[in-house]
């Protein structure tokens, strides 16, 4: 059994990723190609916002928003603990100083609440904050969004992991002035190797964004008004990204199905807490968590569905302000990170689970939670 399953997907697209790229080939355009202007354009009006524009991974697309607002040496930007080591990494890259705010215990999500009061302690220059859309779920941008407005905050949205999400009739991507998403295959939407997006509806900090993802060019080539990257998307990824997003929306509607049922069955089980969508939120299950009661329910859990060849995984063990990088920065405790991060398990999730596997799933989940 996969944990994410691409075969399956790649088996029911083949031939057409195949033509895509056999036109790649013919154009010989690998490199700023039309396929990149074309899924621009596709995902843009998917979104529903002016500008989007395809660089080289979500991790750079990140990178690029906060070099938008030039953040750099003395600036803090308030961030989330309990995400992947990238949102926090361009952080410290462009040499600013993260400060973390403790999540929200039923969505996992930057806590607004915690927000508000890291903002009313805090000395520091704070500049900005990079809300996490964690598993698929938006985060809560009318308060987010709110509180920066009162503060004179900017607002970026790493919405890696939910692209294909809505908050309050608004896709993911559309909830911040800029917003960045991922193409990794592992991703709702994910590619065959690294790959991002910037969206926005400035104009101005569309043509900055696409600048700095060219060296910082201007006018033409050899025309440099900004100190920029090499963070181009290329034309191969473009490609199959267009092909892999003409299924993307039925995909969705699968990864609905498949959370629905796990957690109609599931929440039935009294040492299991299954994961809690808000109203008017809908996430795109880029992972399916649970909460488990303790770290030794966990571990016992995960070895059982081991040895019946049940992948399960961790989304995130050690929250970042508790990483190796950060010993010596004094950082206040983030209890409910902490607490989450040793109760949380992520099942098998992709839209092509059959029934039958899911059974299988719930029943050998029940099984070990019961010898516990």
């Amino acid at each position: 059994m996969q944990f994410i399953d691409l075969k399956t997907q790649q088996k029911s697209i083949r031939s057409n990723i195949e033509n895509r790229l056999r036109q790649v080939l013919d154009h010989g355009q690998y490199i700023m190609g039309p396929e990149i202007t074309e899924l621009e354009n596709q995902l843009s009006k998917y979104v529903g916002i002016k500008h989007a524009i395809g660089v080289s991974s979500g991790t750079d697309a990140l990178m690029l928003a906060l070099m938008n607002y030039d953040v750099g040496q003395g600036d803090a930007i308030l961030t989330t603990p309990f995400t992947f080591i990238a949102t926090v990494e361009m952080i410290c890259l462009l040499g600013a100083t993260p400060v973390f705010v403790d999540i929200d215990p039923v969505t996992f999500n930057i806590d607004p609440s915690a927000i508000k009061q890291t903002i009313e302690k805090c000395q520091s220059n704070l500049r900005g904050i990079v809300a996490v859309d964690l598993f698929g779920l938006p985060a809560d941008y009318h308060a987010i969004n709110s509180l920066a407005k009162d503060h004179g905050l900017f607002v970026i949205e790493d919405a890696a992991q939910s692209f294909g999400a809505v908050y309050h009739g608004k896709r993911a991507c559309s909830l911040a002035e800029i917003a960045c998403t991922s193409f990794f295959p592992a991703k709702p939407l994910g590619g065959y190797g690294d790959g991002g997006m910037c969206f926005t509806n400035d104009d101005a900090f569309a043509e900055k964004i696409r600048s700095l993802m060219l060296h910082g060019q201007g006018k033409h080539r050899y025309s440099h008004t900004h100190v920029g990257i090499n963070g181009r998307l290329d034309s191969i990824q473009a490609a199959i990204l267009l092909e892999k997003f003409s299924i993307f929306p039925d995909e969705c509607i699968a990864r609905q199905t498949i959370a629905n049922r796990y957690t109609q069955k599931l929440k039935t089980h009294p040492s299991i807490t299954t994961p809690h969508i808000p109203d008017n939120y809908q996430s795109v299950w880029a992972q399916y968590s649970i909460l488990l009661e303790n770290i030794d329910q966990r571990q016992q859990l995960q070895s059982r569905l081991k040895d019946k060849n049940i992948p399960t995984a961790i989304y995130y063990p050690v929250p970042i302000h508790q990483q190796p990088i950060f010993k010596d920065v004094q950082t206040p405790k983030m209890p409910v990170s902490e607490d989450i991060s040793n109760r949380i398990v992520s099942l098998p999730m992709h839209p092509y689970l059959s029934e039958t596997q899911q059974d299988l799933i719930i029943a050998a989940v029940f099984e070990a939670l019961d010898d516990c």
